[in-house]
């Protein structure tokens, strides 16, 4: 846990267990993480067990369902509180930050609803609600003190989450996000690179860089070239082997970030870029500011320097005044996009947005009927890129609760340096991999969302980073897994659809 801001402890606090609950995107995991490293350093304990004193639901309002979702868990956690009186509950994240009273107007029963500028109050807002036995409602305007500042329980011994700005300067139509987050705030690179410096001496060996569009970072000190150089700065931390980023904007997308990846043999040959749709008119109508022409030529240049790289995407169907013509646009470009892997989602109207008073809004019939042609086209895609992968020699950084399977086909799962999920068989004589080291072996079969490598030739590399999650389970008095045995650790990397 790394403490940079003073925390109140509270010897009532150590008697009393929490559990964080995360919904939505890499940002609000690293802010999970924050938020139990806040609770830690106030002397709360982790609920490993039976029923938690303290549950934070960390909100995502970007979906419709995220409503849904929350208040679902709201009203069964009702009951649970009427049978456990000293039970507090908290919503934070963007939804609490749209919300607001709203939250506790639908949930009486709800303590705390703080927001995404002010998750550092959490431990005083929960101390004040037991206080005062009133609900507490805190959302703050502007962002109060950088996430980063704050005390972090992370959750990996071997990779993890650094954010470089908060926030967002583009007005897209369909978002939400940047009236929850605000504009984009920069971290100055000494602060970043000390944070990359820890993480290191904490035994990580993979980082990913995190903001809502990361290369636009640099525009609050006016520097164009800014995420470029930071690129190769981090890469050029000692003990760092694997540097990825999420997610840029097409838009502000420049050849040296592309030169950056392609000259730091540390930044990884992987890269996610949101194209939304295809169609250039209906990006118009999303007010993003590049065309179809723009976003393909990004990925020509990429692979012209990074001929391996893997690239995934974000694609939305049915916006409003979609055609059939617009989708047809999007399957073409995904068809010679070539993706990897792509998050579909159908169009989700979000009160507050421009899209959702656009005219055109297409029925529900329609857009179901369009995604699943999307996403069939984008399986068959994907097979077939991975596909090509057979024979290949992959070097996989094993993970923790990468493989739901795992303990019935007996093997073990981890990322390649391109970021596709790869299970592994250890070969007999092998010494059993820890989460953190490295497996060289060579593909043997292909699925369109991940791969296969029962390679009885494969090779171990123990790490440092094996060492720290060992040394983390023996501080924890967990002993280590055994083959196939997982832990829900979340890795710190961008986590990609599993179908087996």
């Amino acid at each position: 846990m790394t403490l940079t801001t003073p925390v109140a402890y509270s010897a009532e606090n150590a008697q009393r267990s929490y559990e964080v609950r995360t919904f939505g995107c890499q940002m609000n995991v690293h802010d999970s993480e924050r938020l139990s490293g806040l609770l830690d350093a106030a002397g709360y304990r982790r609920s490993t067990e039976g029923q938690a004193d303290v549950v934070v639901f960390n909100t995502c309002a970007v979906r419709e369902n995220a409503d849904n979702k929350l208040y679902g868990n709201l009203g069964r956690l009702a009951e649970v509180k009427r049978e456990h009186p000293g039970l507090q509950i908290a919503v934070g994240g963007c939804l609490a930050q749209k919300d607001r009273d709203t939250i506790v107007k639908k949930a009486p029963w709800v303590d705390v609803v703080f927001g995404t500028h002010n998750i550092g109050s959490l431990p005083t807002l929960l101390e004040r609600a037991r206080h005062n036995d009133e609900a507490q409602v805190e959302i703050l305007e502007s962002l109060e003190t950088f996430p980063s500042t704050l005390p972090t329980r992370r959750e990996s011994a071997y990779a993890g989450w650094v954010s470089i700005s908060v926030g967002c300067n583009n007005t897209c139509t369909f978002c939400i996000v940047p009236s929850l987050r605000g504009k984009e705030r920069d971290r100055r690179p000494g602060d970043i690179l000390a944070e990359v410096e820890a993480l290191v001496a904490d035994g990580a060996i993979e980082v990913t860089l995190l903001g809502q569009n990361v290369n636009s970072y640099g525009s609050e000190f006016r520097d164009k070239g800014a995420f470029a150089k930071l690129l190769r700065a981090v890469g050029n931390v000692p003990g760092i082997e694997r540097v990825r980023f999420t997610s840029p904007h097409p838009a502000a997308f420049t050849d040296d970030v592309i030169d950056a990846m392609a000259e730091t043999p540390t930044v990884m040959p992987q890269l996610h870029m949101p194209l939304q749709s295809g169609s250039d008119s209906v990006l118009k109508s999303m007010r993003r500011s590049y065309r179809s022409k723009k976003f393909l030529g990004i990925l020509d240049r990429v692979r012209e320097q990074i001929p391996h790289a893997s690239i995934t995407t974000d694609i939305i169907v049915g916006f409003p005044g979609e055609t059939e013509a617009d989708f047809n646009d999007t399957l073409d470009v995904v068809r010679a996009s070539r993706f990897t892997s792509a998050f579909t989602f159908q169009y989700s109207k979000r009160p507050g947005t421009p899209a959702a008073e656009m005219d055109g809004q297409v029925p529900k019939e329609i857009v179901q009927e369009r995604y699943e042609r999307l996403v069939a086209l984008q399986d068959a895609v994907a097979w077939e890129e991975n596909t090509k992968q057979v024979g290949t020699t992959v070097q996989v950084l094993v993970a923790e609760g990468e493989g739901r399977k795992d303990g019935q086909t007996h093997r073990l799962s981890g990322r390649a340096e391109d970021n596709r999920l790869v299970h592994f068989t250890v070969p007999a004589g092998m010494e059993t991999p820890r989460p953190g080291d490295m497996v060289t072996a060579v593909v043997t079969e292909a699925k369109p969302y991940y791969l296969f490598a029962d390679d009885p030739n494969a090779t171990l590399r123990r790490t440092r980073a094996g060492t720290a999650w060992e040394a983390r389970q023996a501080d924890s008095c967990g002993a280590p897994n055994a083959p196939g045995e997982k832990k829900p650790v979340s890795l710190g990397m961008p986590t990609l659809p599993v179908r087996r």
